[in-house]
């Protein structure tokens, strides 16, 4: 490569190197955004091992679907919402199986052990618990909105880009689970003083442990996981 290394290209140069047939770019890009996704996955479907799933789903679509990627949006934008459209898939897949309520509280519990959380170490604690555990009652498109917007401080706009929905759709989806959350947060207000925030937005630090990624030969590409950007 010359006098440039990986470290110092853009995330558009090192898809386009990826296209192009270099063998080392794809990886780039993702030592550069698998905490980010993860945090994302974690999130959204409150399970370690299916956040673990749905990255790897999502990372293997794109690695497969690079080809697709126009600029039309930034690739972790681009990144980011194949991550979501492979934890909705997730989610919904696990409703149409659920028989019986899951046991929400203990799988929550998991994900505040320090070296499963992708919460900084600070932000574990009561209040947190209370609001993941009210978070994981929300369907999974209202969940998904309010994790960018309101976890991971995701402008709407950006929200709307990476979910791939109008920006009054995803105010919509945020409004609406802010009104089921309310009732089950009141206390924490009353607690606090304040209003209960749910998440500390993008320049907070991540302390996600990731799992390795596993071969890529044998997944199938997420649904929606290759469209255009």
């Amino acid at each position: 490569m010359d006098d440039v290394t990986h470290d110092d290209l853009s995330d558009a140069d090192l898809l386009a190197k990826h296209v192009g047939g270099d063998p080392d770019a794809f990886t780039e890009l993702v030592r550069r955004h698998r905490d980010r996704l993860w945090a994302v996955a974690l999130r959204t479907l409150g399970d370690r091992e299916e956040a673990a799933d749905a990255v790897q789903d999502a990372l293997v679509s794109a690695y497969r679907a690079a080809h697709t990627f126009r600029g039309q949006s930034a690739v972790t934008t681009w990144l980011h919402r194949i991550t979501v459209n492979a934890c909705l898939d997730r989610a919904r897949k696990a409703a149409s199986r659920r028989t019986a309520p899951l046991a929400e509280t203990e799988r929550l519990e998991q994900l505040l052990e320090p070296h499963e959380s992708a919460a900084a170490p600070a932000e574990r604690g009561d209040l947190h618990r209370e609001l993941l555990r009210a978070l994981a009652t929300l369907p999974p498109d209202q969940r998904a909105a309010l994790v960018l917007v309101d976890m991971q401080g995701y402008p709407v706009a950006e929200a709307a880009r990476v979910l791939d929905v109008p920006v009054g759709t995803v105010k919509s989806r945020c409004a609406r689970g802010r009104a089921r959350l309310l009732p089950m947060l009141t206390h924490l207000r009353a607690d606090g003083g304040g209003s209960p925030a749910l998440g500390g937005g993008r320049n907070r630090s991540q302390s996600a442990s990731v799992p390795p990624p596993a071969g890529q030969s044998d997944a199938d590409p997420v649904k929606g996981g290759g469209g255009r950007a």
